[in-house]
């Protein structure tokens, strides 16, 4: 609740600063310009024009751009869409991981997707929770599948299915976000949620996290210098 809560205040300063319609319907901001992730923005200055015509300069090396990429969305629909699967999944996952594991399970799925952006998206700015949650999406896919259920015979299979469908067929939707939060997700589930006649030590359930999330920027780091 406190990462909906977050998402949201951050929705409405958008909206509060930006004053601008573009903001609720779901265009870009001089805020998404600002605080959105692309591997183009990292790497050099860039001229942007936001939707009301203003022309933003954006500087190189923007690497706060990789956590608060994750808590911008285009529009109310956006943030209605990603906050809607975080209030599923959380009292899924979280009462199981502890708050800690998931929050920290949350920030490597955000890293990880972010990594995502970097490796395989191009042009516009990307924004939105979403790798975040595909993260959680496919942890708890992972979770079940390591317990001996069939995911895909349940909601959580049909919804990764469903979702990973409707990111490849609809234009617009960052593939490499989805995608590199997914996996990001996938492996911090194959050992965060191990059933307990399989359970991994507890320093393993805190560094695995950690290691995809360091890794990711480490990795992103290394792609945007060597550009």
């Amino acid at each position: 609740m406190s990462l909906i809560a977050a998402n949201v205040t951050v929705f409405v300063l958008v909206l509060l600063v930006s004053r601008e319609p573009a903001a609720l319907s779901g265009g870009v901001t001089d805020v998404h310009l600002s605080f959105g992730l692309s591997k183009d923005v990292l790497v050099q200055p860039i001229a942007w024009q936001s939707d009301d015509g203003n022309v933003f300069i954006t500087e190189p090396d923007g690497w706060y751009r990789l956590v608060t990429s994750g808590f911008l969305h285009f529009g109310f629909i956006h943030l209605a869409f990603n906050m809607y699967f975080l209030y599923v999944l959380g009292p899924m996952l979280e009462p199981t991981l502890g708050r800690v594991n998931f929050l920290l399970l949350y920030f490597a799925s955000l890293l990880g997707g972010s990594l995502g952006v970097v490796l395989f998206d191009s042009g516009g700015i990307t924004a939105g929770a979403s790798g975040a949650v595909f993260g959680l999406l496919a942890a708890a896919t992972v979770g079940l599948w390591r317990r001996g259920v069939n995911p895909f015979s349940t909601g959580i299979g049909a919804a990764l299915i469903l979702n990973l469908f409707i990111t490849f067929a609809i234009p617009g939707i960052s593939i490499g976000g989805h995608l590199g939060g997914a996996i990001a997700g996938a492996v911090c589930g194959a050992v965060m949620l191990a059933p307990p006649y399989r359970r991994f030590p507890d320093w393993a359930t805190r560094a695995t996290p950690i290691a995809v999330g360091l890794g990711s920027l480490v990795a992103v780091i290394m792609i945007v210098n060597t550009a």
